[in-house]
C-alpha cells in the first residue's frame, strides 16, 4: 500500500492485532492427543491476529516419543527427566519470548501429579498463564498443594466452565480475581441440512447418533450399544457411528483390545449392522462432516470429574441435541436441560429413554439445538483465541505498560465484512436475521448517511479500494433519496420505491453530517467530493429550518466540518443560529439534578452535548463549550456506573422524575458516548474523558450488564441491541455502523 504522506498516522487495521511473543508449554501435534490438537488450534487463531508474529511452542514427549514437529516447535522435554524443565526455562529466559501460556493436564507431565512442572515455574522468569483441563473437586492433598503451587506461580488460570472457577476457589483456595473463564473453543459451522452430509457420507435414510474421540476404556461406549436394542425396536433405521482410533498410549498397552470387545458386543446383540467404527485419525474437514451428519450426539463418559470436554464442545459448536452422562463438564454446559439431556452413568435403559423422547419430539430436538448453536457461536475459535490473546496482552503489558496502551493492543481489527454483507448496489439494507441481510425491510438515508462517515473515516486510514468503493454507493444512495427542495426521503422500499413523502429533521442532520465530513476529507477524490457538495449546497438553505434537537446538533456536526474547505460569515450565522436554538432548549429543561435538553432523555443522546461541542469549535464562544461539559457530565453521572457503561434503554426511556429505563440498550448510545468524550477530551484537554471512553467502548466488548460481547468477530457485526434476557442477536445495520464509528473514534 502507497503511502500518500509520511506525517499521516497509519495503522494497519484488517488482519493484525498487537500480541505478545507467546510460547506454549503443552503436548503438541502431530501427537495425537487432544491437548496437543487444543494447542495447535488455538496457537492457529491467536497467530491470525498478527502473522508477523509467530508464536512458539516447547513440546512435552513421553517416554519414546518421537514426532516430526511443525517450525513453531523450537525446543521439547522429555516429561520424565526433570532436568530439561530447568533447561527449557532458561532457555525461555535467554530468549525475547515475552509470556509462556501452560496448557496442564495431570498425565502430560512428570512426577506424582505432573509434579515437575513447578521445576520449570520456580525457575522461570517471563509471566506464565496456565490453562486447567482438568480441575478435581476433593482432591487428594498433595494434588491440592500442587495446583495451588502452579496458580501461585501463574499470573492467571484459566478455566472453561463456571464450575471450574467455582471448584478452584472452594476446594484449592485459589482468588477468584485470579481465575478467568475462556471456553474451549470449537470451530465456526455453518448449519445445513443434515441430509446433505448423510448422502455424501453415504448415510442415507439414517437416523445418526454419534460419539467421536480417541477411544480407550471409560468412554463407556458399550452402554450406548447396550441401549440400541430398545431404540432399533422404535427406530429401526438408527445408525450409531462411533468415530475416532484407539488412543496411542492403549493401544501401547493393550493394543486394539477394547475396540475388540466393543464389536463382539454389537455381534452378540445383533447390532453390528447398526454400528460403524471409523478407526481412523479424522482431519477437521471429515470431523465436521461426520457431526453435521449427526442427529444426536452422546458422550457416555464414566469419570463424573471430567471438567471439560472437547467433543461435547465441538458438537455443542456444530447445534447437536446431546446426551451425556452428567459429568461436570456436561452438567455445567448443559444447564438443567437447555442444551442437552443428562442420562445416569453406565445405565443403557435411560440412554435408550432420552434418545427416543428427542426422536419422538421433534419440537423439544430443535430447541436444544438452537441452544447448544446459541453457546456454540460463543466458543468459536476466533472469540476464544481473541480472549486469550486480550489475556496475553494484560499480562505482559502490566510489566511497566500503561493502561492505555494496553486497551489499545487489546482491540480486534477493523473489519468492513458485514457492512459489505449488508450493502447491495443501491445501499445498505435496514435490518438483518441475524447476520443475513433481510433485503425486505428495505433502506434508510439514516443508515446509508452513518455507513457513508465510516467508509470515509476507514479510507482516511487506510486509502483502501472497499472504503471507495462504498463511498460510491453510499453517496449515490443520499443523492438518489434528495428532494428537489434540498430534503431527503428516508425510506425506501427493495423495488427502490419511496415509502414516505419527506424524511424528518433527524434524517436531514445525519446527511449534512455526512456530507460535510465526506468534504472535510484530504484523500476523498475532487470527483466524488464534487458529487457531494452539489448535495450539500442544495441543502444548505434548508438547514436554518431545522428544529429538532438531534437534526441540529448533527447540523453543526456536518457545517464544522465544511467549514474546513469553506469557512464564511454565512455559515457561521448559520451555525449560530442552531446553537442557539439548543442552547434556548437547555435553559428552558434544566434545572437542579437535571442538566439537558429536554424532559426526557431518549435516544442517540451524547449527540446533543456534541453539538455543542462542534458549535465551540466553529464560534469559539464558551457559553457552547460549558453547556455541553454541563450535560455530558449530567450523562456520564447517569451512564457510567461502577466503570461499566449502561446506556438509557428504549423501553420506556428516562423521563424527568420518573426512573430510567435499563433496557433494551442499543449500540448507538454507546458510539455517540465516545464521539462526545473524545471531543470534550480534545476541547479540555482532561483525560479522564478519554478513559472513560474505553470504559464506554468496553460494552461492546463484553463490559455490560450482561457479560455479553456485544461485536461478533466472525461476521463484523454488531448485535441489535442488550435485552433483558441477552443480546438482540440479529445484525442489522444502525448497529454494525455503530459499532464501526466507535471503533474508528478509539482508533484516532
Amino acid at each position: 500500500m502507497e503511502i500518500v504522506s509520511k506525517t499521516r498516522f497509519f495503522k494497519p487495521t484488517e488482519y493484525s492485532i498487537y500480541k505478545p511473543k507467546i510460547c506454549f508449554l503443552s503436548t503438541y501435534i502431530p501427537k495425537p492427543c487432544g491437548i496437543a490438537t487444543f494447542t495447535n488450534d488455538l496457537l492457529k487463531h491467536i497467530d491470525n491476529y498478527n502473522i508477523l508474529i509467530p508464536s512458539k511452542v516447547i513440546a512435552l514427549n513421553g517416554k519414546g516419543d518421537f514426532y516430526n514437529y511443525p517450525a513453531e516447535v523450537i525446543k521439547t522435554i522429555n516429561i520424565e527427566d526433570i532436568e530439561e524443565y530447568i533447561e527449557a526455562s532458561e532457555f525461555l529466559n535467554n530468549s525475547d519470548i515475552e509470556i509462556v501460556g501452560i496448557q496442564h493436564e495431570f498425565g502430560i507431565f512428570g512426577g506424582e501429579y505432573g509434579e515437575y512442572l513447578l521445576e520449570f515455574l520456580d525457575n522461570i522468569k517471563k509471566p506464565c498463564v496456565t490453562t486447567f483441563h482438568t480441575v478435581l473437586p476433593n482432591p487428594p492433598q498433595k494434588m491440592r498443594e500442587i495446583v495451588r503451587r502452579i496458580s501461585e506461580k501463574s499470573s492467571y488460570i484459566v478455566v472453561m466452565t463456571n464450575l471450574g472457577k467455582t471448584l478452584l476457589n472452594e476446594y484449592y483456595g485459589i482468588p477468584k480475581r485470579k481465575i478467568e473463564l475462556i471456553y474451549h473453543g470449537v470451530p465456526f459451522f455453518y448449519l445445513r441440512p443434515t441430509n446433505y452430509l448423510k448422502e455424501k457420507l453415504n448415510l442415507n435414510d439414517k437416523i445418526v447418533i454419534s460419539t467421536f474421540g480417541l477411544l480407550s476404556r471409560g468412554k463407556g461406549i458399550e452402554y450406548v450399544i447396550y441401549s440400541l436394542p430398545k431404540i432399533l425396536n422404535e427406530f429401526p433405521n438408527v445408525v450409531y457411528l462411533v468415530i475416532g482410533a484407539t488412543h496411542p498410549n492403549i493401544v501401547k498397552q493393550e493394543g486394539e483390545s477394547y475396540r475388540e470387545f466393543l464389536i463382539n458386543e454389537c455381534e452378540r446383540l445383533n447390532v453390528i449392522d447398526n454400528v460403524k467404527f471409523i478407526n481412523k485419525f479424522l482431519s477437521l474437514e471429515e470431523l465436521l462432516d461426520y457431526l453435521g451428519a449427526t442427529d444426536i450426539y452422546i458422550t457416555p463418559y464414566l469419570n463424573p470429574s471430567q471438567i471439560t470436554s472437547g467433543t461435547l464442545s465441538y458438537a455443542l459448536g456444530c447445534g447437536k441435541a446431546c446426551i451425556s452422562t452428567p459429568y461436570l463438564y456436561a452438567k455445567d454446559i448443559f444447564e438443567n436441560g437447555k442444551r442437552g439431556i443428562i442420562v445416569n452413568f453406565r445405565d443403557p435403559e435411560n440412554i435408550s429413554d432420552a434418545v427416543i423422547y428427542l426422536l419422538k419430539n421433534p419440537e423439544k430436538k430443535k430447541q436444544i439445538e438452537r441452544e447448544a448453536y446459541k453457546l456454540g457461536q460463543k466458543m468459536t475459535w476466533e472469540k476464544v483465541a481473541w480472549e486469550y490473546l486480550t489475556l496475553f496482552s494484560r499480562v505482559s503489558s502490566s510489566r511497566g505498560e500503561s493502561v492505555s496502551i494496553y486497551f489499545e493492543d487489546r482491540l480486534l481489527p477493523i473489519k468492513l465484512t458485514h457492512l459489505e454483507t449488508l450493502t447491495d448496489d443501491v445501499g445498505i439494507i435496514q435490518h438483518a436475521k441475524f447476520s443475513m441481510a433481510d433485503r425486505k425491510t428495505g433502506y434508510t438515508t439514516d443508515d446509508n448517511a452513518r455507513a457513508l462517515v465510516v467508509v470515509t473515516k476507514h479510507y482516511n486510514m487506510c486509502i483502501d479500494q472497499k472504503s471507495l468503493n462504498l463511498i460510491n454507493t453510499y453517496l449515490s444512495f443520499i443523492y438518489y433519496m434528495q428532494k428537489s427542495n434540498g430534503r431527503f426521503h428516508n425510506l425506501l422500499g427493495y423495488d427502490r420505491n419511496f415509502l414516505d413523502t419527506d424524511g424528518g429533521d433527524d434524517c436531514f442532520g445525519r446527511c449534512i453530517w455526512a456530507i460535510g465530513y465526506l468534504l472535510s476529507s484530504d484523500f476523498v477524490y475532487e470527483n466524488i467530493k464534487g458529487a457531494a457538495k452539489h448535495i450539500f449546497d442544495l441543502a444548505l438553505p434548508q438547514i436554518e429550518n431545522i428544529n429538532s434537537l438531534r437534526g441540529i446538533a448533527n447540523c453543526l456536526v456536518g457545517i464544522y466540518y465544511y467549514t474546513k474547505i469553506e469557512n464564511n460569515e454565512r455559515i457561521k450565522e448559520l451555525a449560530k443560529k442552531l446553537a442557539e436554538r439548543m442552547v434556548e432548549n437547555y435553559q428552558n429543561s434544566s434545572e437542579t439534578n437535571w442538566n439537558w435538553f429536554e424532559n426526557v432523555i431518549t435516544y442517540e443522546n451524547a449527540k446533543l452535548p456534541s453539538g455543542l461541542f462542534y458549535a465551540y469549535e466553529i464560534l469559539k464562544d464558551k457559553k457552547y463549550l460549558e453547556i455541553g461539559i454541563e450535560a455530558l457530565n449530567f450523562l456520564i453521572d447517569l451512564t457510567i456506573i461502577e466503570n461499566r457503561f449502561i446506556p438509557i434503554g428504549n423501553n420506556g426511556w428516562y423521563v424527568k422524575g420518573g426512573k430510567r429505563a435499563y433496557y433494551d440498550q442499543q449500540p448507538i448510545e454507546a458510539a455517540c458516548m465516545i464521539e462526545a468524550l473524545k471531543m470534550a477530551e480534545k476541547l479540555t484537554k482532561d483525560e479522564k474523558y478519554g478513559n472513560l471512553s474505553l470504559i464506554v467502548f468496553d460494552w461492546f466488548l463484553g463490559r455490560n450488564t450482561k457479560g455479553e460481547m456485544m461485536y461478533d468477530p466472525v461476521t463484523g457485526g454488531c448485535y441489535d441491541g442488550l435485552t433483558k434476557s441477552g443480546p438482540n442477536r440479529n445484525q442489522g445495520a444502525e448497529s454494525t455502523i455503530s459499532y464501526l464509528l466507535a471503533r474508528l473514534e478509539i482508533e484516532q
